[in-house]
């Protein structure tokens, strides 16, 4: 991960072409001369697509540039080592390229004399399975697509006045989703509209042979849909109560935030067990992806359930009110993103995610909501790295943070943690709003302050004083300090004032939570991490150790693997019984492990049985979290 972290830096913080704040050069790509890209789908199913290009340009040394940073995707992300076979030419004459020796999304070329349009041609890789921000993104039956991945363009432009028009060619059989204007479509080929350069990366185009094409609200004179592409036409169905519930999503947005900001809205959804889970946020469209029984296991929606909520809040929250400096002008150098505001954009989104999850029926019912709580609060409550790191590090180290995987992620922590401690930081907010105006208002009035109103999609930006600025404005409370606490500063626990004034109290009991236990069967693990304070394969192997607990005390790690307990052979039943045995004696745990290829005898020291986290209601108390979770739309 060292070397991944130095390849990284190496792209951010290289010496720029220019310096930051620079003027920007004037578009070459007008409304009445746009560049325009025939993306050829017809080869997905083997992995790779054509990209054809027509820019125009100037006479002379010339730059075109491949995107680097973007958005939704909160890094340098743009898969560079994905285009393939690049051409460029003119008149039918190869223009030679050259890669800039820093910035290593920029091509240079020497435009003859005469020349306004160059032609662009390459091949599009599609399938990098061990990449962690798209992995797989075709099968033999669907294609993810990201305009982002089939483009070079003029740098060093503002993209909402650089104009591109797009066209796709589909392998037969395939339907397509988009929320693109459509100018004309001739079997296959499907022409849109030209839209800014803005609008174009902002609008994911997902393709399949198996589809679904549902339409989950219509009112106002507009439509959202749901697009699913399936690699198998079985995984396409819907119970009747699921599909009712993703029905009530739309209009429990719409009702949470008051109005909308996109003139039709599509949420595309793949499922397949090649293309790894994905959530990316659009305008006008969210990329969803998850595996092939998403849809079909009621399991999984317990789990996931808020995915695509999540992503159609966005429009909202991300889109329209997007932090003022993660807004740049183009994808490229010198406009890097500046993440440290995904405390709001994230964390905010995470909880309203859920509040549309629940409200509309998708995540589970009402009464399932505080153990839902319990669940994500001890996540964050055992984790060790909390103790040294506060969540605006990981806010503002989110490029690299997203991309953090190995062993003692507990004491590193991720991107994850200001998703779950941002939900958790809004509930807290949200109770507090309810408490100091008696329940008169709450998060849904901050919502409408915050992202209210109805106009065409666009941005606006804030910072962090203007979000005190409208917290104040509906419950007047010292929030500079309150984010202070939870944000700025090392936090020895996550927000906890929300359970009790919600009319509840934790507690730790044998009964497995059921969001846990449903997460360890669909994820195939063993969580013990509340009581020896280990996770576990089913086979043995540790995943996580935490630290201070007595699993960390006897000097257990991960990749360690426990063959027997008690001179028993090791299996997960085995293990529950061992854990379970601990609540009425103490008696040390004995261990057989294998630490790469060596065995030795491990003590565990651990007493108090199996322990799992639950919320229960306090005698005399209101039940707030009722009343938060209640269906808003009418």
């Amino acid at each position: 991960m060292k070397v991944l972290c130095i390849c990284l830096l190496a792209l951010v913080f290289g010496t720029p072409a220019r310096a930051r704040g620079a003027p920007l050069d004037a578009s070459l790509a007008t409304k009445n001369n746009p560049m325009t890209i025939v993306l050829d789908e017809r080869s997905a199913p083997r992995g790779f697509a054509y990209a054809h290009m027509t820019i125009p340009v100037r006479p002379g040394p010339f730059t075109v540039a491949y995107p680097e940073w973007i958005p939704g995707e909160h890094g340098p992300t743009g898969p560079l080592n994905d285009l393939a076979q690049l051409t460029i030419s003119a008149g039918g004459q190869t223009i030679p390229w050259l890669r800039d020796q820093v910035d290593l999304y920029a091509f240079h070329i020497n435009v003859p004399s005469g020349v306004t349009t160059v032609a662009i041609d390459f091949t599009v890789l599609l399938n990098h399975p061990n990449n962690f921000v798209d992995g797989q993104l075709a099968t033999r039956n669907i294609m993810v697509g990201n305009w982002n991945r089939y483009i070079l363009y003029q740098p060093n432009i503002n993209n909402q006045t650089y104009y591109a028009r797009a066209s796709l060619i589909l392998p037969p059989g395939w339907d397509y989703a988009s929320a693109l204007p459509v100018a004309a479509r001739s079997g296959n080929r499907i022409d849109f509209k030209t839209v800014t350069l803005e609008t174009l990366v902002d609008s994911v185009t997902d393709s399949g042979r198996y589809y679904r094409h549902i339409t989950s609200w219509t009112g106002q004179g507009t439509h959202s849909y749901i697009d699913i592409f399936a690699d198998h036409p079985e995984d396409l169905q819907l119970t009747a109560g699921e599909l009712a519930a993703y029905k009530r999503m739309t209009p429990e947005a719409m009702a949470l935030y008051g109005g909308r900001h996109w003139n039709v809205y599509h949420s595309e959804l793949t499922l397949s067990d090649l293309i790894p889970p994905q959530g990316i946020e659009h305008h006008q469209s969210s990329d969803d992806r998850f595996d092939d029984t998403f849809m079909t296991n009621h399991a999984e929606q317990l789990e996931a359930g808020d995915l695509l909520p999540h992503e159609l809040s966005h429009s909202w929250n991300g889109k329209y009110r997007r932090p003022f400096d993660l807004q740049q002008p183009n994808f490229n150098r010198p406009y890097p993103e500046h993440t440290e505001l995904l405390w709001e954009y994230e964390g905010m989104n995470q909880y309203m995610g859920d509040l549309i999850a629940f409200r509309s029926g998708i995540k589970g019912k009402a009464s399932d909501y505080p153990e839902y709580l319990a669940y994500i609060y001890s996540q964050m409550a055992f984790e060790s790295g909390r103790t040294t790191t506060p969540i605006i590090d990981l806010t503002t180290g989110a490029p690299y943070f997203y991309l953090a995987s190995g062993d003692y992620g507990s004491l590193r922590r991720n991107a994850g943690d200001f998703y779950t401690e941002g939900e958790l930081m809004w509930l807290d907010a949200d109770t507090i709003i309810r408490q100091l105006t008696h329940g008169k208002k709450s998060i849904d009035d901050y919502a409408k302050v915050f992202a209210g109103g109805t106009s065409a999609p666009r941005v606006v930006t804030y910072t962090r004083a203007d979000l005190e600025r409208y917290l104040g404005e509906v419950a007047p409370y010292d929030w500079h300090g309150f984010f202070q606490k939870y944000v700025y500063s090392v936090s020895p626990l996550p927000p906890t004032d929300e359970i009790a004034r919600g009319g509840y109290r934790l507690v730790f009991t044998a009964k497995p939570n059921r969001y846990e236990a449903n997460a360890e069967t669909l994820n195939k693990f063993i969580n013990s991490w509340y009581d020896a304070g280990v996770t576990l394969k089913p086979d043995g192997t540790i995943t996580d150790v935490r630290e201070s607990s007595s699993s960390w005390n006897a000097g257990l790690g991960p990749g360690m693997k426990i063959v027997a307990i008690n001179d028993r052979e090791f299996t997960p039943d085995a293990w529950a019984a061992a854990m379970k045995a601990t609540s009425a004696r103490f008696n040390p745990i004995v261990l057989l492990v294998n630490h790469a290829g060596y065995y030795q005898n491990v003590t565990l020291n651990y007493r108090g049985g199996a322990r799992h986290p639950h919320l229960v209601r306090m005698p005399g108390s209101t039940d707030m979290f009722a009343d938060i979770i209640r269906p808003h739309a009418k």
